[in-house]
């Protein structure tokens, strides 16, 4: 018995890693064709859906760019840059839960609390920025930057410094905190941080992906209080959630594609994203 179990169990061929994506990205395509159809299906829509499905394939590569990419179309398609903002928190938080989750082995929470609360006391400031503040002055402001800085280092050997302290990660984290409150962006001074550290593509993962999706929680709170809604989850309009599958479909694949780069080509890509990132806010 225990011989004929064997042989069917050795039969039956394991479905690769691909197909499985495959799957996962065919059945989340269908169910954001769905909720493209629920809320209107127009030109508009379309295009929302578009730049939501790239920004999360190419923003996945790397672990962040997701927002910078993807408002580079929706800030010129909505004119409600705060609604924008908060459709673009809402598909990165579930692109950055899925990815913490197969992260979640490499996570070292320790290190990561102190970029925490730097973060903690900067996404607040973001929120009011954004809130209150011209949007076009501190987006322009931080896509000049990334596009100065992805460019220098696209063609120059990576940076490494030998100098760390806590004090200069908590200091990075409030920038993060309040690029991402401010523009839904957490990840800008994040991903140079990490990569100026010298650390391997799969240590900055473990560092930028959890930081991306707590500070995108903590902004979507502060922003549910600050400025409610009639009605929905948190005070979000019911149709943002329907954002959401389109925008895993694209994460789906973009993360399949990381597994197969190594460090140089993950540096490469995180370079090449910080001037793609700086092209969205400045354009």
């Amino acid at each position: 018995m225990e011989s004929i179990l064997h042989v069917l169990n050795t039969s039956l061929p394991e479905r690769p890693a691909p197909r499985r994506y495959a799957r996962v990205a065919m059945i989340a395509a269908a169910v954001a064709l769905y909720a493209a159809i629920l809320v209107g299906g127009d030109g508009h829509n379309a295009a929302v859906i578009a730049s939501i499905s790239l920004a999360a394939f190419l923003g996945s590569i790397a672990g962040f760019a997701f927002s910078a990419i993807c408002g580079a179309v929706l800030f010129h398609v909505c004119s409600d840059h705060v609604r924008v903002v908060e459709i673009m928190i809402v598909c990165s938080i579930a692109n950055q839960a899925s990815m913490t989750w197969t992260l979640r082995r490499y996570i070292d929470w320790r290190a990561l609390r102190v970029y925490l609360a730097g973060g903690a006391f900067g996404v607040a400031a973001g929120v009011w920025l954004l809130l209150h503040a011209d949007r076009l002055v501190y987006t322009h402001g931080i896509g000049a930057f990334l596009l100065a800085y992805g460019a220098f280092m696209l063609f120059r050997k990576p940076m490494v410094l030998s100098l760390h302290h806590p004090a200069l990660d908590a200091l990075i984290g409030m920038l993060g905190g309040v690029t991402g409150g401010a523009a839904a962006f957490p990840s800008a001074a994040m991903s140079i941080w990490c990569g100026m550290k010298g650390w391997d593509r799969m240590r900055q993962r473990a560092v930028l992906q959890p930081f991306i999706l707590i500070m995108q929680v903590a902004a979507l709170l502060i922003i549910s209080v600050e400025q409610p809604h009639a009605a929905g989850l948190i005070g979000l309009p019911p149709d943002t959630l329907l954002y959401i599958p389109v925008s895993l479909f694209g994460a789906s694949l973009g993360m399949a594609l990381c597994r197969r780069m190594s460090d140089f080509q993950f540096a490469r890509a995180v370079n090449i994203l910080l001037i793609v990132s700086g092209l969205g806010f400045v354009v």
